[in-house]
């Protein structure tokens, strides 16, 4: 079948009453439970109350091979263009890749660039781990100040927290990515310069707001040690070896970044450099090994079995049949509360774009409107919205079986919670003739994943996992998933802005943003 038939099949299943209602689907289809739950590495995905039947899953899996889905995912591995609007590979796959697994990209053979580079990470993290890194002064570096912006920071953010477990001991990291200098002043503020150590992460070394924060950090170092503190106390990852040497940083103290790997993908490249020195020994490399895992999953296994890939599927059928124009990414551990932001950069930034690789307007939306919170505080936040809102979402429900807090009440209370929920949407409850207002109609669809702890090994499927499901909405609508025009957008403008309220000046500026620029420089 062509992609406009199975399309206008999609439509026309998502219309009818089988497609309508969970529960009805669970009786309708005995085996249901078995179809649409997969183990995977690390992680096991429950579908199964997603409102999907095996009618239009089927169309789903006819869709995805006249999309020529796995095709796109072997030319990603081969390392051939699959950003065309950058002619770019998209390697990140290669970053977490086991020893003698071969990489390339455009041709190039990468894969000893990424072992070299790896090595050198893990000989400076030791270092720091161990002491030996010593500042001008001769003592032992103990801090690290991470400064990054986007994906160059919440990435090593959301590990830090979830990993919380792993910490090296005697070791305290720190980031500042806001341009808002209070950032930054948090993040220096109690440290010692002399067992400080800041890495700037930028690709180009010229983001505004990461530039701006490490010349705070520059000048905070030389104030304290003098003129050549920056060649002991800085560190940065970076392709401008150009900047970093005027900036004072020394070529040894750079690490490599690579056009053909996207920021939102990065993390684990030298972007992750600070979390591996602040981690125990080898936690950065298991978290390695577990996306390493779930890459060989989504590249090998057929679609219908593949945790991502479905996951993928079902989150088309979501968005663009169903029209569920939201998302919520609900992770029962505390430890995982930047995951919501974590994911609403790699999803949105990704695939919020209505354009199609080819140039032509896109008829398909890959991407809803995604937000979240850890369980059990977002259900005093937004589910009200969830179970009673005239706009359903999707959830994703994120638990982990041992009780790594030694807490048994705790712990099964939040396991209770998490469970309770995706019953309740499915479920709902009817409302008795005299509170209207305790009407819940159920049938609000979710996602369960469920893995066995909060480890580098878990976490790092799970988050290899959410990248290959968002590469996978987007080839079904026929999007590039790696570029972020919208981003390079709003910096140009800034830009712009900033000259003016430097200058005081408004001309050339819309009649909203000269008056508000008139205040900000004339204020009352």
């Amino acid at each position: 079948m062509s992609e406009k038939t199975i399309i206008n099949t999609l439509s026309k299943l998502a219309a009818t009453p089988s497609s309508s209602s969970l529960i009805r689907l669970f009786d309708d289809e005995p085996s249901r439970l078995q179809r649409l739950s997969i183990q995977a590495p690390g992680l096991y995905a429950d579908f199964s109350k997603q409102k999907v039947d095996e009618k239009s899953l089927n169309a789903l899996l006819a869709y995805a091979e006249a999309r020529n889905l796995g095709g796109f995912f072997a030319a990603m591995r081969a390392g051939e263009v699959v950003n065309p609007t950058e002619h770019r590979a998209a390697q990140h796959m290669a970053l977490r890749a086991p020893k003698g697994e071969n990489f390339t990209a455009l041709g190039t053979n990468i894969s000893e660039t990424v072992a070299n580079e790896r090595a050198r990470m893990r000989a400076f993290a030791d270092d720091i781990r161990n002491g030996k890194r010593q500042g001008v002064t001769g003592r032992a570096i103990r801090t690290l100040v991470h400064i990054g912006i986007g994906g160059s920071d919440l990435g090593p953010r959301l590990l830090m927290q979830a990993l919380k477990r792993y910490h090296a001991p005697g070791i305290d990291l720190r980031f500042a990515a806001n341009l808002d200098a209070a950032d930054i002043n948090d993040a220096l503020s109690g440290c010692d310069p002399e067992a400080t150590l800041v890495i700037v992460v930028s690709k180009s070394f010229s983001t505004a707001e990461t530039l701006a924060n490490a010349q705070v950090a520059r000048a905070w170092l030389v104030q304290h040690l003098g003129e050549d503190a920056p060649t002991l106390h800085m560190a940065a990852v970076s392709t401008n070896l150009a900047a970093t040497a005027d900036f004072g940083i020394t070529d040894d103290n750079v690490f490599a970044m690579h056009d053909w790997v996207g920021g939102r993908y990065s993390l684990w490249s030298s972007v992750g450099l600070s979390v591996m020195a602040a981690l125990k020994e080898g936690a950065f490399e298991d978290m390695l090994a577990g996306a390493a895992a779930m890459d060989a999953h989504a590249l090998t296994t057929p679609v219908a079995q593949n945790a991502p890939l479905l996951s993928g599927l079902i989150q088309f059928w979501n968005r663009n049949f169903l029209h569920m124009q939201s998302r919520a990414i609900v992770p029962y551990a505390a430890r995982l509360a930047l995951l919501p932001s974590y994911l609403q950069q790699l999803i949105m930034e990704s695939n919020g774009k209505s354009v199609r690789a080819d140039g032509t307007p896109a008829d398909l939306v890959a991407s809803p409107v995604i937000f979240g919170a850890e369980g059990t505080n977002a259900q005093h936040a937004f589910f009200q919205q969830l179970h009673q809102g005239p706009d359903p979402a999707s959830v994703d429900f994120i638990g982990f079986i041992a009780d790594q807090e030694h807490n048994p009440g705790h712990h099964h209370g939040v396991l209770a919670n998490m469970l309770a929920q995706s019953r309740a949407l499915m479920g709902g409850s009817p409302a008795p003739k005299d509170a209207p207002h305790k009407n819940f109609t159920g049938n609000r669809p979710s996602t369960t994943l469920l893995m066995d702890a909060l480890s580098p090994f878990s976490l790092g499927a799970l988050l290899a996992f959410y990248e290959h499901e968002t590469v996978t909405q987007a080839v079904l609508c026929g999007i590039n998933p790696f570029d972020q025009w919208g981003v390079e957008l709003g910096k140009h403008v800034a830009l712009e802005v900033l000259s003016h309220l430097e200058k005081n000046t408004t001309q050339g500026m819309d009649a909203s943003t000269a008056a508000l620029i008139k205040r900000i420089t004339h204020p009352r």
